[in-house]
């Protein structure tokens, strides 16, 4: 059955950014889509994107100077990982890891077979659903508490507001996706800014400092939130591109990496910590050589 895409591919070619990231720096989140014929979409996906493959992916990532990657399991995949992890094998076990969509009904040797593959974290996202709903929160956080795993969390900020006491209470590590849902227009200061600080007091808490969805390029609104996650808790933040930047509906909407990149500079002048050190600590990585 041929496809109809309901959004724009991401760009053919990135711009150079102003710096390339740092040696051993690490894109925390991305996704791969098809080829269909071997990766077909689930039937339940809230979206369809145009084909996302690992050579283009590549390119991106040269171009910036990220040599480490996390492939994020998208909504469209629903629970079948086959694609992400066939991505972690082609970048590389040493180079790569996996952010997993998995409910309860996955099996403690599925798991497993998963984590020995390079799965390190399960995703909950209350954003676009089509996986495990948040009712398996607690219980998916027991299974996964063996393996090492963390548990991330993809959801608008009124949510996470109403989320913190019970995520608060999780025996696994956590980590925030775009900024935590805290929007651009609601400033450093905002309840929901106020309520993911909360939870990064915690500790065991992280957060991807990638929230062009909550904004407009040049991303200049999102510094304030920036620095104020970097000040609060700057060895827990992480970076990721979040390419190929799905759901803009045409192509003059498109983000550019190399301008993410220069946005990520424009807010912490040394993010070496933030590519390099935080996601090797959390993900698992050998230190750069």
């Amino acid at each position: 059955m041929e496809l109809t895409f309901t959004c724009a591919p991401a760009n053919t070619a990135t711009n150079r950014p102003r710096q390339r990231a740092p040696l051993g720096s690490c894109d925390s989140h991305f996704h791969i889509f098809g080829p269909y014929d071997r990766f077909p979409l689930s039937a339940t996906r809230p979206y369809t994107p145009p084909p996302a493959l690992i050579p283009h992916y590549r390119d991106m990532a040269a171009t910036l100077g990220l040599t480490r990657h996390v492939v994020v399991q998208a909504s469209v995949y629903g629970t079948d990982n086959a694609v992400t992890m066939d991505a972690v094998a082609q970048l590389g076990r040493d180079h790569a890891r996996a952010i997993l969509v998995v409910d309860d009904a996955a099996s403690p040797a599925e798991l497993r077979r998963l984590a020995a593959g390079g799965a390190v974290g399960v995703r909950f996202n209350a954003v676009s659903g089509n996986g495990a709903p948040l009712e398996q929160l607690e219980s998916l956080a027991r299974r996964v508490a063996d393996l090492g795993w963390h548990i991330q969390l993809y959801m608008k900020g009124d949510v996470l507001m109403q989320l913190a006491p019970r995520l608060a209470q999780l025996p696994v590590p956590l980590v925030l996706d775009h900024m935590a849902g805290v929007k651009a227009a609601d400033g450093p200061e905002g309840a929901e800014m106020t309520a993911a600080l909360r939870l990064l007091e915690s500790g065991r808490v992280h957060v991807k400092l990638c929230g062009y969805r909550a904004s407009v390029a040049p991303y200049q609104d999102l510094a304030p939130i920036a620095r104020r996650f970097v000040a609060a808790a700057p060895e827990r933040c992480i970076w990721g591109t979040d390419w190929p930047h799905t759901q803009f509906a045409t192509a003059a909407e498109m983000v550019d990496d190399g301008l993410l990149l220069d946005a990520l500079f424009d807010w912490v002048p040394d993010p070496t910590r933030i590519l390099v050190e935080n996601p090797a600590a959390l993900y698992g990585f050998a230190p750069p050589r």
